[in-house]
């Protein structure tokens, strides 16, 4: 019975952000729908609501909107942008189209009274995005924050614990962002603050035992970071009644096979059974002469499924089939929060119908990825795993662009290998001069092979090899993304590495597109 505070989401695209922030405070948070009813909502018992941005205009009749109720159970209220103005027109204020646009970094002024921006400088940078505007606050409240052109950027009843918000405190763009949401869960909310990774990590172990009993649980172990902290929660709690089933398909990076067995094999610090299977040469095989990249993706999860499928027919029938789901998959399969379906629940649409268990596993259904990265740390999984940066399903087979061979794979396995080597000795060398991470240090970098071949001299002959790209880039939700401004020296240095250590290659480009239009992946 944690304490919890509920986001419902009006669509905006920073759902998830808001419900991070409160959870990076020490409070628990949860999303839901704007379609979520009020009784729910009060059966939870939630200690404080936060309503998320939108794209609509709250005062149209076809609008998001919720029932006035909601701010009369005596729960707190936050509204953040869309939920600000939606609060104040339920309540009688007036929400009209902005005689002037904000959108990006505004300079606004605070009433430092307020519980909610105490501790907060009278004047400092908020991140704005909107067409309409509270022209006029609701009787009983009062303004407490306002920018040039916007009047009312912040208002509240306190004592009605109701605080209404323009800007959105919870990206990084607005400079005290983190203490305004923070302010709100313990000054409004009266929070204590009970959300902590070890206590997750004790908690489930001790739910999982009583929940497998002296069942058998199977897992595919991808050798990513969620499946990887799965499998060191069950084993934690189970041991041997959990089987671990890793499917090399030889479209990881360099020695990443070797690594997961090292950590999770016989001769690793954890207890359960572990099965590898070497299946390089039937995926090559099967994806030999395919070059568009969906049927790539599917000939990779059609295979890993039928592998999986062999392994866990000569194990038998099993209790309970774990996953590596996380709390972001469940948001964005639309089986929580209001914005669009992003992708299929890919954990549990891909099971392969023939697996005998009777029941699914997810213990890390309720964690966001950098939580999973802590659960894991708790775990005592290896930091160079748990941090390991994020590797799309299909592997290397979307970063070669064109057919797949052997020989392509160790091409891009060795460019990414100098390339990530390269950067993180930079990072590593700028931190310990600076005493704080380099402005340009990428969310994430790799290399992926073009199928671009181009002439070349090396030792005074031509050649006629492939063009291999680096990307890199610098994100907060990996929706949009930029592209990361690296130092020449570094990339150069890169270059001059891979060319000459790295056969086949005699071209090294890097990609300066951001997302959109582009995608982070190179297919």
């Amino acid at each position: 019975m944690r304490e919890t505070v509920i986001v419902i989401d009006f669509g905006g695209q920073y759902n998830q952000l808001v419900a991070r922030r409160v959870r990076e405070a020490g409070v628990y948070c949860e999303i839901y729908s704007y379609k979520t009813d009020i009784e729910k909502i009060k059966e939870m018992n939630p200690k404080g609501i936060i309503l998320t941005g939108g794209p609509n205009s709250c005062y149209e009749d076809d609008s998001p909107t919720y029932t006035k109720e909601l701010f009369e159970i005596g729960i707190p209220v936050l509204g953040l942008c869309y939920g600000a103005q939606l609060m104040q027109h339920i309540l009688g204020g007036v929400v009209e189209k902005a005689p002037v646009r904000e959108y990006g970094k505004t300079e606004t002024f605070f009433d430092n009274n307020s519980k909610v921006f105490t501790d907060i400088p009278e004047k400092s940078i908020t991140w704005m995005s909107h067409f309409d505007y509270i022209k006029e606050a609701a009787p009983g409240f009062k303004v407490s924050a306002h920018t040039k052109d916007c009047p009312v950027a912040a208002a509240e009843d306190e004592e009605k614990k109701l605080y209404a918000i323009q800007f959105h405190p919870e990206v990084l763009h607005t400079e005290y962002g983190k203490e305004i949401l923070s302010n709100y869960v313990y000054n409004v909310c009266e929070c204590k603050g009970d959300w902590k990774m070890e206590t997750f990590v004790q908690d489930s172990i001790k739910a999982i035992k009583e929940k497998v009993g002296d069942g058998k649980v199977l897992l595919a172990l991808s050798g990513g970071v969620d499946s990887s902290v799965a499998a060191g929660l069950l084993s934690k709690a189970i041991g041997k009644q959990l089987t671990c089933v890793f499917v090399d398909h030889g479209l990881l990076r360099k020695n990443e096979g070797d690594d997961v067995e090292a950590i999770f094999g016989p001769e690793g610090d954890f207890d359960l059974n572990f099965i590898r299977v070497n299946a390089q040469q039937r995926y090559y095989d099967k994806l030999k002469g395919v070059s568009e990249p969906e049927n790539k993706r599917k000939i990779i999860g059609e295979e890993f499924i039928r592998v999986f499928e062999e392994e866990a027919g000569k194990i038998g029938a099993v209790d309970f089939l774990a996953q590596g789901t996380i709390y972001p998959d469940v948001v964005e399969s639309g089986l929580g929060g209001e914005s669009a379906v992003i992708k299929s629940h890919h954990n549990v649409g891909g099971l392969p119908d023939t697996v005998d268990f009777k029941d699914i596993l997810e213990p890390l259904r309720d964690l966001f990825k950098d939580e999973v990265r802590k659960a894991g740390l708790e775990l005592g999984i290896p930091e160079r795993l748990v941090f390991r940066q994020p590797f799309p399903g299909p592997g290397l087979g979307v970063r070669i662009v064109g057919e797949i061979t052997e020989d392509k794979v160790k091409i891009v396995q060795d460019a990414d290998a100098i390339y990530r080597e390269e950067v993180d000795t930079a990072l590593k060398e700028y931190l310990k001069e600076n005493g704080k991470e380099a402005d340009w240090k990428p969310d994430q970098y790799f290399a992926a092979l073009t199928n671009m071949q181009s002439v070349g001299v090396m030792g005074d002959e031509r050649t006629y090899d492939f063009a291999v790209c680096l990307r890199a880039v610098k994100t907060i939700d990996f929706m949009t993304a930029e592209s990361s401004e690296i130092p020449y020296d570094i990339l150069n240095r890169v270059m001059t590495r891979i060319i000459n250590e790295v056969k086949g290659v005699n071209r090294v480009m890097y990609d300066l597109t951001s997302k959109p239009p582009g995608t982070i992946e190179i297919e």
